[in-house]
């Protein structure tokens, strides 16, 4: 019987400069998950918690936590680019393009932007992407770069944490 580890992120020279990676999972925004992020984080915004203030808002209704579609987008990234990073390095030029609503479906897609060696540590690489996020209809709702640290092929980090089962099948 063949075993294998299923392939998440990838080591420094998997990375292909103009490579787009479609992120596998759609999440949709439920009304709890956003009244709970809001209130985790402390922002006490009523746009995102109070039906009635938001209701007489532009929108007309709720509006999901900036920091939650962040959050959740970036998140989607990690599977295919930085689950084998030791670092994340920054997030820079964030754009929220279009609001998020409870009950919209939120999927991502990530570029290769930069390559290169790490100075510091010899088992890795620097890696940029740009990622964006869109909503069940193809909107853009945010977008930015991030930065990550991810170990080079034989490096010791880069082998998969799954176990060595101690009986066999």
């Amino acid at each position: 019987m063949a075993v294998h580890d299923a392939p998440l992120g990838g080591v420094f020279e998997d990375f292909v400069l103009g490579e787009v990676s479609r992120h596998p999972l759609g999440p949709t925004i439920r009304g709890a998950a956003n009244t709970w992020f809001t209130r985790v984080t402390m922002n006490t915004h009523p746009m995102h918690l109070d039906g009635r203030y938001a209701a007489k808002s532009e929108f007309g209704r709720i509006l999901v936590n900036s920091t939650l579609t962040v959050a959740i987008v970036s998140g989607q990234s990690v599977i295919d680019t930085s689950q084998l990073a030791f670092a994340n390095l920054g997030w820079d030029e964030i754009r929220l393009s279009n609001p998020v609503f409870v009950g919209d479906t939120l999927y991502a897609e990530s570029e290769v932007l930069e390559l290169r060696e790490s100075s510091s540590r010899e088992n890795g690489g620097i890696v940029t992407i740009r990622t964006r996020g869109l909503n069940q209809d193809g909107h853009e709702v945010v977008r930015y770069r991030r930065t990550f640290m991810v170990y080079k092929r034989g490096s010791e980090g880069a082998t998969s944490p799954f176990p060595q089962p101690k009986t066999p099948w």
